[in-house]
Parts: structure tokens; sequence; C-alpha cells
């Protein structure tokens, strides 16, 4: 049912469809584009209808564990509602304390058993999964309850091309093993490289005063936390990488995609050759990059006029 959706979904939303029901699962505190990921995906109301989401585990400089990580990003997205005034609109959950130790043990946490719970609701259409962290709480969901796998779609970001000399990349090396389950389940996949695919959907700071600074409490959020990004790192530009599987789900022509046999990993981190006969899955190679982001612009300016 789930590839046969995913198929469907290259058509695009139109205004008689049925919303989409997903659940996003955010390292959010992790950087500043998992904060535009959910302010568009809360934006998409015409599209999407946001079930829940899910505060998902990573450790870098000053989040020394993945509890530390976890608990930070849960913080960080009720932050992101509040700008929003959507508190207590949204149920949010807290993911994974801990990260994979073996392909065979999943991580219990409340985003798991939520995940499985709506899964299972009895929907006719599949539950769309936007992973754009660490695979950890959506690969424990699957193991938990195998049989969820008919009855979700994953879009995961994460990894490097198959054709990439390594997959190393932020989202899966904060929790390897669990990318391994996710590529290995058999679930229906969508999966968003990085390199030259996600990294293209890329913006700069006159874009941002222009179209989100001063568009509510959010946007001057949103502008603050970027320019603060542009200003630590020297940079004069920001790949926007979350945007890229939220943009997938609102419209798949923006995200183009291919059939491809599963990426496989080994335990060292490098690529695999996969069996002959391994399952398939979509696999993300171009964005539109103007396309995605003056939805998202229009979006925030039509919920949040400019502030006089």
């Amino acid at each position: 049912m789930g590839y046969q959706n995913i198929e469907i979904m290259v058509n695009g939303i139109d205004d008689n469809s049925e919303l989409l029901r997903i659940v996003l699962d955010t390292d959010t505190k992790n950087e500043i584009d998992d904060q535009f990921a959910i302010t568009y995906a809360l934006l998409s109301k015409r599209e999407l209808q946001v079930e829940a989401i899910h505060a998902a585990p990573f450790t870098k400089t000053g989040y020394p564990t993945p509890e530390i990580g976890m608990e930070a990003s849960y913080q960080e997205i009720l932050k992101v509602l509040d700008k929003m005034g959507l508190n207590d609109q949204i149920p949010v959950f807290k993911g994974s304390k801990a990260i994979f130790s073996n392909l065979n043990k999943p991580i219990d946490s409340d985003a798991a058993r939520n995940l499985i719970r709506l899964a299972k609701r009895g929907m006719e259409e599949p539950l769309y999964v936007v992973s754009i962290g660490a695979a950890t709480n959506v690969a424990s969901a699957i193991l938990l309850e195998p049989s969820i796998i008919d009855k979700i779609v994953v879009v995961w970001l994460g990894s490097q091309p198959t054709y990439w000399d390594n997959p190393r990349e932020f989202n899966l090396q904060n929790d390897p093993l669990s990318v391994m389950v996710l590529f290995d389940s058999g679930v229906p996949l969508v999966h968003v490289p990085c390199k030259n695919v996600a990294e293209h959907l890329r913006t700069v700071s006159c874009e941002i005063d222009e179209f989100v600074g001063g568009r509510g409490v959010i946007g001057d959020y949103l502008a603050e936390i970027f320019h603060e990004w542009i200003r630590r790192k020297k940079m004069r530009s920001k790949p926007l990488w979350d945007l890229t599987p939220v943009a997938y789900v609102v419209n798949p022509e923006w995200v183009s995609t291919v059939r491809r046999v599963a990426p496989k990993i080994n335990q060292d981190m490098t690529w695999a050759q996969p069996e002959a006969d391994r399952h398939t899955c979509l696999v993300a190679y171009d964005v539109k990059c103007d396309s995605i982001l003056m939805d998202f612009f229009e979006k925030l300016q039509k919920n949040y006029p400019l502030n006089k």
C-alpha cells in the first residue's frame, strides 16, 4: 500500500485531496533549519495535517549525550510552537534517550509509542513520517511493531548519495545502526541525501530580511537564528536542508525522485553492495529551490503580515 501511495503523490496535491497526515521527527536544537521546517509544515495547512512532532536525539559540542540533545530539541519544539501562537495545539513527544547499540534492540520512548499508535489508527491512507534527524525513534517504532511498515511512509533526510565515496553525514552518524534498520526494513521510504540534493536548498541574509524578518514573532525568531548562524560561521549563505523533506510532502514535484535499490550501509560506515533482489525506495536527486522557498515565504507572509 505504501509504495502505491508514494507513486500517486508524484501528481501533487489538489484542492480536492485529503490532507496528508504527517509526523515530524526532528533534532530541532541541533541547528537552525529544523525550526524553519517545523514552521513550514505547520503553515502548510492546505496540504498537511501535522499529527504530532517528535524530538529526536543528537550529540555535538555542548550536547554531550543523546538524552541532552533530545531534551533540548523537545524544548526548542515547544519554543517554536509558542512563537507561532500554537501552544497546546500540536502534540509533542519526547524521543529516545539513547541510540542503538544493537540492530535488534529498539530504544523505547514516548515518540516511538506515539508513532505506532498513529500508524495503527486505522486510516486508509498511510501516515507520512518526515524524519529530519537521527532515525532512532522511527527505527525503534518499526522494531517494536513491525506491522506498521504497511501503514507508514518514511521521508528521511540523511547520509549522502550512493555515488558519493561514503555515506557519512550528521544525521546518519548520530545513530548509524538505526539507519541500517531503516534501510533494511523494507518500509516505504523516500530517501533525501544531503550532498548535491538538500544542500541546494540555500538562502542568504537579504532574502531572510525581505521575506522572513518582521513576519510575526516566529518570523523575527527565524531571522534572528539565521543571522546569528551566518555571523558565527562567517558564511554568506545557508542551506535549509530540513525544508526539503517537508517540501516533498507539500508538493513532490519540487523534489525529483527516482526508484532505486534501497541503500545498504556497512557497520564501518561505508557503502555496501546491495543484493540483487533487495527492496527498492525512492531517492531524491534534485530540488526546486525557488519554488520551495517562495512557497514558504508566501505562506509566512499570508499568516503573519509584515509588522508595521
